[in-house]
This record gives C-alpha cells, structure tokens and sequence, in this order.
C-alpha cells in the first residue's frame, strides 16, 4: 500500500543524525556515538534518499560508489545499495518502493551504475525490485589442530602477526592485486578500508580487536574469544578476511590459524567452492552452512550484460520480464563472439527463453546456473538446447566471492 501524504528527496550532511538513529531503530540497536561514526564513514548524501513523514524521516536508502569484478572483465561500476530501513510504525506505507523507484529510476535516467546490488536483512523483500540471488558463502567451522592431506606445500616463511598500523599498507597491496582477479570482489575506495577496519568494543561480542597476520603473499584479519570449561581451553577464533594470491599462501595462513594455541574451533566465512577442505586429511573435521551474500540488479539489461566476459559464443533472444523497471521488459538479443565480447539489441524475435530480470540479475556472476533456475521452473525454454547454451556461456572458472557487507 502507498501512503500519498508521504515525500521523499535526497539527504544531506544535515540529516546524518537522523538518518543513523532511524537505522539503529529499523535494526533493533541501539544508537551509540560509534555507529554514528560509522555512518560518517562511507556516508553519501547526494546520493542517499530519505522519505518523510512531515518532518520526521521514516525510511532510508543510500547508494555508494562501488566497483565490482565481473567475469573476465575485471572491476566494473557498481551502485551498491545499503542503509536501507523503515522505522518501526511507519512499514507496510509503501516508504521501501519509494526508495527503490528512486534509486533504480535514477541511475535509469541520469545513466549511472547499469548495475546494483545488495546485501538482504530479509530475503523475501528484494526480488520484488528485481534483485537476484547472486553469490552465496558458507560458514565454515574447522577442528583445531586439523591436519593437513600429504603433499601440501607450504611457504617457507613463517606467518607474521604484526600491528595493525605496520599491517594495513601490506593488506591494501596484496587485496588490490588479488580483487580484480576474483568474480564478486569489490574496490575499496580509502574509506572502505577504514569502514571495515573500524572495530569499537560493541562490534566485538566479548572476543579480541581485530589480529592482523601476513606473508609476502596474503593476509588474515581475525578475532580470538577465550573461554575454557572443565576440559581446559575452548577459545574461538573468527576470521573476518584471508586473501592469498598463491596455493602456498593460502595453506600455509591456515596452518597459522588451525595451530593457534587455546583454540579449539576456527570459524571463517568463504566461497562455495572454498579449497580449505580439499587442504584437510579428514574433510569431517570442517562443517558448512550456506548462506545467501550478494543480490544483482541489472538496472539497464543492454548497457549490463556488456560489461562482463562469456565462457563460450552464444546467440541468444531473452524475453525479459521487468515490472519494476519497465524499460527493461521485451526481448533482448544476446551474441557472444569467441573472445567473450558481447552485442544485446532489442529485437521483435520470438525469445529462446523467457525469464524475470530477477532471473538475469541472479546467473549475471556465474554463481546460479541457468540450467538450476530452468529446473525450478524460473527459466522457461522456448527452443531446444537454449537452457545448455545459456549455461555454458554464463559460466564461471570459480564461484563469485563477496564476504564483505556494505
């Protein structure tokens, strides 16, 4: 239902202060002055919307400029969608399609970001807007002291925990090498890093500040929470990044983590097709629970399906369905050359497929499969062979990584 009396118009630095308490409301928090610094960090006014009740702000959303690795194409523009909230009394008045019109009309119209995407605090909301599930993660929860499979090769210089000064310059070298490399990663403008690397007591749950470890090629940030019990030690340690740009790199900062003394559990957040447990003599010693990271919104489908690579030639009509952004709805032909280069047109060719641009917006990253939504019956194939074609030309090398929240 929308609620006619209510208007909305972009924020400015004056409504930061309402604009970090009624997020604090919509997710049940409390607002302290280090979230409101927070806040301040990445904080975009000219491109955050407010909606109003009167005077008083009862539902926001902010874009920031992001850019993001697409298959084969490295970092792309990305509008990534955050702060989203509707304060508690004001929900089911139509203040979220407010906010979402006007940042998808907009970057329609003023030919933004063709692309957007978010993290979801609920999953049913966004594919109404036309967001796709994109990537996913899981929760991994490793044994201490696991041992390793023979023939695992290791750096020969040892891991290195060091202060979180001395460690930043290293950490920004190697993610920048390694980001653009990796489907799903994001750039990290210098707020970013500062945004992520902000670690009051509130965010710590009772466990360490951030621990920063290095090699010339990787890194891990963590968190170590004692605890012990009659058996004796019962320490967690949760690891919130580890990039390593080699094999070795990568084994050798688990090993670090895995023989960390007092810890019984190692906890991280990672890829699907993470190699940790393939490392492992007994792949029974880390258990998985996925969940859903990433949500892909193609703003314009033409100007989006251009800006990544393809796996393999295709010539191809979609028939899209848009509700939200209308301008997208119709068939789009899309031709892959052999270099992975795309054409889309907008054509009146009967489609070889039918499917919502929240079907699009989900196989964008390689992460969802054509062929898994034709099985669920989201995809439709309208001419023989067309699902397998979709799929082997959307496909990816590895699955799209993004652990980092905005």
């Amino acid at each position: 239902m929308s609620d006619d009396s209510l208007t909305i118009r972009t924020l400015t630095t004056d409504d930061l202060p309402a604009f970090a308490e009624l997020l604090a409301s919509a997710f049940l928090t409390d607002l302290t002055d280090g979230l409101k610094h927070r806040e301040t960090l990445v904080f975009e006014p000219e491109r955050a919307h407010g909606v109003f009740d009167g005077d008083e702000l009862i539902g926001t959303g902010e874009l920031l400029t992001r850019k993001i690795t697409v298959p084969g194409a490295g970092q792309t523009p990305l509008a990534a969608v955050t702060s989203v909230g509707v304060a508690p009394g004001h929900r089911r008045r139509g203040a979220l399609t407010r906010v979402m019109r006007a940042q998808l009309h907009g970057l329609h119209e003023d030919g933004g970001e063709p692309i957007a995407a978010l993290w979801a605090s609920e999953a049913v909301i966004y594919p109404r807007f036309g967001y796709g599930l994109a990537a996913q993660f899981y929760r991994a929860k490793v044994r201490s002291k696991s041992a390793f499979r023979p023939g695992v090769e290791l750096e020969a210089e040892p891991v290195r925990e060091i202060k979180r000064a001395q460690a930043i310059p290293l950490i920004k070298s190697i993610y920048e090498k390694e980001a653009p490399q990796r489907v799903g990663a994001l750039d990290r403008p210098e707020s970013t890093w500062e945004f992520i690397h902000d670690d009051p007591e509130y965010r710590r749950h009772g466990a360490t500040a951030l621990k920063f470890a290095v090699l010339p090629d990787g890194y891990v940030i963590y968190r170590v929470k004692n605890d012990w019990n009659e058996e004796g030690p019962r320490g967690v340690l949760t690891v919130q990044e580890l990039v390593a740009t080699t094999p070795e790199a990568y084994a050798t900062l688990y090993r670090f983590l895995l023989d960390y003394d007092l810890v019984v559990t190692v906890e991280s957040f990672a890829a699907l097709d993470e190699p940790l447990i393939h490392l492992l003599a007994d792949p029974r010693a880390m258990t998985r629970s996925a969940g859903d990271s990433l949500w892909f919104r193609l703003v314009d489908v033409d100007r989006a399906l251009v800006t990544r690579r393809y796996n393999a030639p295709v010539d191809l009509v979609l028939g899209v369905r848009d509700a939200f952004c209308p301008w997208n709805a119709g068939n789009w032909r899309l031709v892959t050359a052999a270099d992975g280069h795309a054409e889309v047109t907008r054509v009146e060719d009967a489609p070889d497929l039918e499917l919502d641009v929240t079907d699009l917006g989900a196989i964008f990253l390689g992460g969802t499969r054509p062929s898994t939504l034709a099985a669920a019956g989201r995809i439709k194939e309208r001419t023989a062979g067309a699902v397998s074609r979709a799929t082997a030309a959307f496909a990816t090398d590895r699955e799209p990584c993004c652990v980092e929240s905005f």
